[in-house]
């Protein structure tokens, strides 16, 4: 790998939890940053990330082999330090293009480090996902990644962090105490600057403010060093955070009503060994065709966009279901998004179903495509996923939209210059 040389006019960053690059993505594109480090577990968004910086970033493939690190952030000691058990050498190396890094992070990390950031998992975090555990995710290891996030925030000593979660985190408790408070304690531990938990509903943005053709509410704790000379006022930031709004706000209509249609074929068939429900249109646009949709979908799909459900009471948009499908829910099953409005949140649950995310266009009768959930993300076009349509939308689903992370990009980076 090339020795790395620091460009004086950009700062350095470091992304933890880094998933297929969605925060990385707008940092770069900032042109305010560039990377040191991208630190992922799941195989399918290493190798996704990897693809990125060599295709787009100019990294060589050794170089972006080397920069993104397959490894478990949860074993912090390890990743910092080296020493590395045989069981992590074992999982880190079974691609056979990957060696074993034998001293830790610092062997990747050969400048000093201006910026951390990354989103822990927020599954734990979620209203939707504690709703369904029957311990509302209080017994979840994932309530305590952020203390790997502490961990390596304190060993590299940035000038600020950006941690970025669900608003969820807000109200969750593990071990009846608020996580709000851990994270709190747990950063001014190591002489780190963020708002106190009950000033933390000031963090809460929407990425349809930053230009995102989707409304998407995340939490944005920033955290600035205690030991920075010339630290800014953490007020001053969060004013630029909150007050900052793009000149119009996207639709889905701005971002996908370009795409080609793709309507419902009158038999479904065969091509390459899949199966398809839908139109197969050539096109330059990558991951742009539908998943298989079965004949109940389809009529399911059309009938509830005709008749305009999504604007109807709860009770009726149920009965609705309970009728065409003669079930006794209490749940209504279906949701389409709205040409005029802003994308709902695109979840990573659409690589199990798209059922909450069917097509407006009701003769297109369908769940949207990967592309189209990707755009909604605001992912370039040219920006390439999993071949496996359900890993792909699970990794877009989890990630931070690209255009959010490159507004805040840019408004800290003003912070770090002027100080």
């Amino acid at each position: 790998m090339k020795k790395y040389v620091k460009n004086k006019n950009k700062f350095t960053f470091v992304d933890l939890f880094a998933g297929c690059g969605g925060l990385s993505e707008g940092f770069l594109q900032s042109e305010k940053f560039e990377a040191l480090a991208h630190v992922e577990w799941e195989k399918a968004p290493v190798k996704v990330l990897r693809n990125r910086l060599a295709q787009k970033w100019d990294h060589s493939e050794d170089e972006a082999l080397k920069r993104v690190i397959h490894f478990d952030v949860q074993k912090t000691d390890e990743l910092l330090n080296g020493n590395w058990s045989d069981e992590s050498q074992a999982r880190y190396s079974a691609n056979n293009h990957e060696e074993v890094i034998k001293n830790g992070i610092n062997e990747i990390i050969d400048a000093s480090v201006d910026m951390v950031i990354g989103g822990p998992p927020c599954q734990a975090y979620s209203i939707a996902g504690r709703a369904q555990d029957k311990n509302s995710m209080k017994d979840d290891y994932r309530n305590y990644l952020f203390e790997s996030f502490v961990k390596i925030v304190n060993n590299l000593n940035p000038k600020m962090f950006v941690f970025e979660n669900v608003p969820g985190m807000l109200s969750a408790a593990p071990g009846e105490i608020p996580v709000t408070e851990r994270i709190f304690d747990a950063f001014k531990e190591i002489g780190y600057e963020i708002l106190p938990p009950e000033k933390l509903k000031d963090a809460v943005l929407n990425s349809s403010q930053f230009g995102v053709p989707q409304s998407r509410r995340r939490v944005i704790i920033v955290g600035l060093n205690k030991s920075w000379k010339e630290q800014p006022k953490l007020s001053a930031v969060y004013k630029s955070l909150k007050e900052f709004k793009t000149d119009k706000v996207l639709t889905t209509r701005d971002a996908i009503g370009k795409y080609e249609h793709l309507f419902p074929l009158e038999e479904s068939c065969k091509i390459s060994g899949k199966n398809h429900s839908h139109q197969v249109v050539e096109t330059k646009l990558s991951h742009h065709y539908p998943r298989y949709n079965n004949d109940r979908d389809i009529n399911t799909f059309r009938k509830w966009v005709e008749n305009n459900m999504n604007k109807k009471p709860m009770a009726e948009r149920i009965a609705f279901y309970n009728d065409l499908h003669n079930k006794q829910s209490k749940h209504a099953k279906y949701r389409n998004l709205e040409w005029d409005k802003p994308s709902p949140t695109i979840v990573a649950h659409l690589h199990k179903d798209g059922l909450m995310f069917i097509h407006p266009d009701s003769k297109q009768a369908r769940s949207i495509t990967v592309r189209e959930a990707a755009t909604l993300q605001s992912f370039p076009e040219d920006f390439q996923f999993s071949d496996s349509q359900g890993t792909s939308f699970k990794m877009i689903g989890n990630a931070v939209p690209v255009t959010m992370a490159k507004h805040i990009a840019e408004i800290v980076s003003k912070f770090m210059e002027n100080n």
